[in-house]
C-alpha cells in the first residue's frame, strides 16, 4: 500500500507541476496511459478526484491542491536526502548556482573559486553577477553572498571575506579645481559620480562612519552608473568624485592617478558572507565549496 502510495503521489505531483499527462509522461519515462492508470488507482483509493481534465489542459482540483501542498516540501527533502547521500564520494561532483554582486565576485569569490574549479573539474558552478538583493529560494540558487548586515536571519551564513571599506577618490587635478571636501557634507557642494540602487530604485546614499557617529550623505552629479568600473574610469577622467570598495582603486591611488579623501570617515565594516537556506542538505560539492571559500583561507 504505502509502495503504490508513494510512486503514484510522485506522478500526481509531476503532472501537477507540468499541467500536462503529455509532459508530465515524458519526465517520468512511463506511458501516457500508465500515468493515467496511477493517477486514477490513487483517486480510488482515496475516494476523492484530484485533478480536473479538460481536452486542453490538467489542474489539481481542491483536494489535489491540498495533498500536493502538503507531501510537496516531504517529497522535496526525501529527494535531496537521497541525491545527498549518493553524491558521498571521494570525487565530488554537481551543479551549483550562485548569485552575488560584481565587486564580490571580483573580490572575494573569483580568488577562491578558480583553485577550487581546478581541483574538482566534475564540479559546475553557475555564477549570476546581480547587485540586487536577489532571493535565492525562488531564484532556485544554491547559494547566494552578501555584506553581512543584509543576510536574512532565517539563513545560514559563512564569512567568507575579510572586512573592507569605501574610498572617497577623485583625480588630483579635479581636487585641484575644485577643492578637497573636508567633511562629509562638503560632497553636496561636488560633482559626484553616483549610483542608483536596483532595489529600490533611489541613489545611493554614501555611508560614513567616525567612532560613535554616522551620517549618509546624499550627493549629485553629472552622471549615475551602476557598475564599478564605468565610476571609477569616470573619476580617472576628473569628472568628479566617486565613491568606490578601496581595493577597486588601490592601483590607481599609488600610482597618483587618484587621490583618496575623508580617509577618517572611512571606517571598515564586514564583508561578505556566503549564505543559504538553514534546512539545505549539502550535497559533498557544495561542501567543498563552502571550504574553499571560507575566511580566512587555509593555507
Amino acid at each position: 500500500m504505502l509502495k503504490d502510495n508513494f510512486n503514484d503521489l510522485i506522478s500526481l505531483m509531476v503532472v501537477a507541476r507540468e499541467r500536462s499527462f503529455t509532459r508530465a509522461a515524458a519526465k517520468l519515462g512511463v506511458s501516457q496511459s500508465a500515468l493515467s492508470h496511477s493517477i486514477r488507482a490513487l483517486e480510488e483509493r482515496l475516494d476523492l478526484r484530484l485533478l480536473t481534465r479538460t481536452t486542453r489542459s490538467v489542474a489539481p482540483t481542491e483536494a489535489g491542491e491540498r495533498l500536493i501542498n502538503t507531501i510537496g516540501p516531504r517529497l522535496t527533502e526525501i529527494e535531496s536526502e537521497l541525491i545527498a547521500i549518493t553524491e558521498i564520494r571521494d570525487k565530488p561532483a554537481g551543479n551549483i548556482r550562485l548569485t552575488a554582486g560584481e565587486h564580490a565576485v571580483k573580490s572575494t569569490i573569483w580568488p577562491a573559486l578558480k583553485p577550487f574549479l581546478q581541483q574538482y573539474p566534475d564540479v559546475n558552478v553557475e555564477i549570476t553577477v546581480d547587485n540586487t538583493l536577489t532571493d535565492i529560494v525562488s531564484g532556485r540558487y544554491d547559494t547566494g553572498v552578501r555584506l553581512g548586515e543584509q543576510v536574512a536571519k532565517d539563513m545560514i551564513a559563512v564569512r567568507i571575506g575579510p572586512d573592507w571599506s569605501m574610498a572617497v577618490v577623485a583625480s588630483p587635478d579635479y581636487f585641484d579645481r575644485h577643492g578637497r571636501p573636508q567633511t562629509p557634507q562638503e560632497l553636496q557642494q561636488h560633482n559626484c559620480i553616483n549610483m542608483r540602487l536596483p532595489t529600490m530604485g533611489g541613489l545611493y546614499a554614501w555611508e560614513f562612519k567616525q567612532g560613535q557617529r554616522e551620517l549618509r550623505v546624499r550627493v549629485e552629479g553629472q552622471l549615475i552608473a551602476n557598475n564599478l568600473e564605468p565610476r571609477i574610469e569616470a573619476a580617472l577622467s576628473g569628472l568628479g568624485i566617486a565613491c568606490v570598495p578601496e581595493d577597486t582603486v588601490t592601483e590607481q591611488l599609488a600610482r597618483g592617478e587618484l587621490e583618496r579623501v575623508l580617509l577618517d570617515w572611512s571606517e571598515p565594516f564586514t564583508g561578505y558572507y556566503l549564505y543559504y537556506p538553514s534546512r539545505k542538505q549539502h550535497t559533498a560539492a557544495f561542501s567543498r565549496m563552502i571550504e574553499a571559500l571560507r575566511f580566512p583561507r587555509n593555507v
